[in-house]
């Protein structure tokens, strides 16, 4: 996943609050589409696999200073040089994508954080994962995650894992600006968010920001992220038993088939939850 060395990136549309700013005050009820303003996380954080990894509520990091993007990350020859402005070339090449897609579409800010913050829809820690705030617009995200992805979830990782989960959250920006956000079960919504990350890859090279298209080792990367997440894999690693009826975000092979639509496709419209089951 390779970015153009001359394309020009917008760092405004990526805030980085640097460490602490979370604060004392508990969690998200994470993974979850919870009403009035609520997140929609990743990861579903309620399974016993997680909470045992947690602490009980959002600590605040060390303070550290945040990077000024705008000095670091300027082309997209930075983009493939550094993690941060990584970040910044993948959420330039969505938007890009959904500002031709949809008439509607918004902006929406990436906020980069480290230990907890604090948003519309509450105070977050690091443990919820990457997630989406409809409260404020804004997909929150600590890098650390990554990380987890690969050493607690057993995914491979790469960059175009980190490409997913990022399309994955904006794919809920879109479905709060279509309305469809809370309008079905969360197993339909982030299925749905999947498809709309797939949609996104099948597209991004025509936006111009990549050097050449996407390959199958990185569309692998994600299949492969969105397995580690389904709802029977963390059960599994949990030491419980596999309950469909419990399913939050859909088992691995929904969300492997989901983002597989959506790049087979490349058209959000495919994405309804219908043709998600």
């Amino acid at each position: 996943m390779d970015f153009k060395d001359d394309v020009n990136l917008d760092a405004s549309q990526v805030e980085d609050r640097g460490g602490g700013g979370g604060g004392g005050g508990g969690r998200f009820p994470g993974g979850m589409v919870v009403g009035g303003g609520g997140i929609v996380s990743l990861i579903a954080l309620v399974l016993v696999f997680v909470l045992n990894n947690v602490g009980g509520g959002a600590e605040p990091a060390q303070q550290q200073p945040p990077a000024n993007l705008a000095e670091e990350c300027r082309t997209g020859k930075d983009a493939d040089q550094t993690e941060k402005c990584q970040v910044v070339g993948v959420v330039n090449s969505i938007q890009d994508y959904w500002k031709t897609e949809l008439a509607e579409y918004r902006a929406a800010k990436t906020v980069l954080y480290s230990g907890g913050v604090r948003t519309a829809c509450g105070a977050a820690d690091s443990s919820v994962g990457p997630f989406y705030c409809p409260g404020d617009q804004r997909v929150y995200l600590d890098l650390t995650f990554f990380d987890d992805l690969k050493s607690r979830f057993g995914a491979k990782g790469g960059p175009f894992a980190q490409a997913y989960v990022i399309a994955h959250e904006y794919g809920h920006h879109v479905q709060n600006l279509l309305g469809a956000l809370e309008s079905g079960s969360s197993v339909a919504v982030e299925l749905q968010a999947d498809c709309y990350s797939g949609a996104w890859a099948k597209n991004a090279y025509e936006g111009g920001f990549y050097a050449k298209e996407f390959t199958t080792t990185d569309i692998a990367e994600a299949l492969d992220a969105a397995a580690a997440v389904g709802d029977d894999r963390i059960q599994q690693r949990s030491g419980g038993r596999v309950d469909p009826e419990s399913f939050t975000h859909g088992s691995s092979k929904q969300r492997m088939a989901a983002f597989q639509l959506g790049y087979d496709t490349g058209d959000p419209a495919r994405c309804e939850g219908a043709e998600l089951r």
